[in-house]
């Protein structure tokens, strides 16, 4: 009888010590697969998340500020990086080439404040020769702002000019005198501004074309 105890003693010792080395491995498997599915987790996050910013923000190999105007280099160009062509299929658009035209997107003013219906702006440049330009307003996905001027641009050739070449067009949702953006209540706020070189002179080589960029000042909230 005793020895048998003894036995049964045994075998359920054994059988515990088994039982804790398996619940050991398998939480050492658990530890193991864990850390390596928030590393992976981790390595998607930082991929995708940098691969969304070049795409939709760009950097600065593949895109100009210039005050709050962003401005992709080599779009519309045959030797566009996949970073540029990407933005491009994103949007929709088929840009004109960067050799003859640029395109700046503002959706801050020259203090960094994200551009909004509810405010008032004064967009001021200044004309220049052998250029022509668009200066455009769209809600925060793109689309043109219902008004019921049904005006959505000003061109070189459509806005009023000061005798010294300078122009003012006036960003609010209220009706201002002279060159006026209505932009109703459509909240957040992008200007696309369009440059293209009537002389085809590969202005975008030498900076000419960014010094027509217009500065944007809010005036009242």
């Amino acid at each position: 009888m005793a020895t048998s105890t003894l036995r049964s003693r045994i075998t359920f010792n054994a059988l515990s010590f088994a039982l804790h080395r398996l619940r050991k491995r398998v939480a050492a498997l658990v530890a193991y697969t864990t850390d390596w599915a928030l590393f992976i987790g981790v390595v998607l996050i930082l991929g995708l998340g940098s691969s969304w910013y070049m795409v939709e923000r760009g950097s600065s190999l593949t895109t100009v500020t210039v005050g709050p105007w962003v401005s992709w280099t080599s779009a519309g160009r045959p030797d566009a990086d996949p970073y540029t062509r990407a933005n491009a299929a994103r949007l929709g658009i088929m840009p004109l080439t960067t050799a003859v035209s640029q395109t700046y997107v503002a959706r801050v003013d020259d203090e960094g404040r994200a551009l909004h219906s509810s405010c008032h702006y004064a967009v001021e440049g200044h004309e220049a020769t052998g250029f022509w330009w668009s200066l455009a307003v769209y809600d925060a996905q793109g689309r043109m702002i219902p008004n019921t001027l049904g005006r959505f641009a000003f061109t070189s050739d459509t806005v009023a000019v000061n005798s010294d070449g300078s122009y003012l067009v006036a960003l609010s949702r209220d009706a201002n005198p002279g060159n006026w953006l209505p932009v109703g209540g459509a909240g957040k706020l992008v200007l696309v501004f369009t440059v293209i070189d009537l002389d085809t002179r590969t202005i975008s080589q030498d900076g000419e074309i960014d010094q027509l960029a217009p500065t944007i000042v809010r005036k009242a909230c």
